[in-house]
């Protein structure tokens, strides 16, 4: 059953609705009112907002209290929210994190094992060098694919 709503919601999470769900998740424990969304996404009127708040609240992402404010109701990873991780309110690639332990790994290599050109020092930078590379373009193509 959960994956048959994991599909449904993938399928109607795109374009707009998903770029006003990445802006719940950024606000995730606060409630936000459909004219603040119109505001901070550029759009052309509160019912452009309203109309994508309402399906949110339809998939069971979002719910509306009483004032009319709405809140996040649930964080799904589905789609190209898969790639992304909340931290101190900022959604940030996951590779992001090995890609920063690589680059100091990579950094402080030749630190504290003072390169001699020996074979095993040539296959570290190597292997370490193509590991650093993978991961920050991995990153990079998570961050160009997140909802602006």
């Amino acid at each position: 059953m959960t994956e048959d709503r994991d599909r449904i919601i993938e399928s109607e999470l795109k374009g707009v609705t998903l770029r006003v769900y990445w802006h719940l998740l950024k606000t995730k424990n606060e409630t936000i009112g459909v004219r603040s969304v119109q505001r901070a996404l550029g759009m052309s009127s509160p019912s452009v907002a309203l109309h994508h708040l309402e399906k949110l609240r339809s998939l069971g992402l979002v719910e509306k209290d009483p004032t009319g404010e709405y809140h996040l109701a649930e964080q799904v990873e589905v789609g190209v929210l898969q790639n992304f991780v909340g931290v101190l309110g900022f959604l940030l690639p996951r590779h992001l994190f090995f890609s920063a332990m690589f680059t100091v790994m990579l950094a402080l290599y030749p630190i504290l094992y003072p390169p001699d050109f020996s074979t095993h020092n040539i296959v570290a930078f190597i292997f370490g060098g193509f590991t650093v590379a993978i991961f920050w373009s991995e990153t990079y193509r998570a961050w160009r694919l997140r909802p602006l």
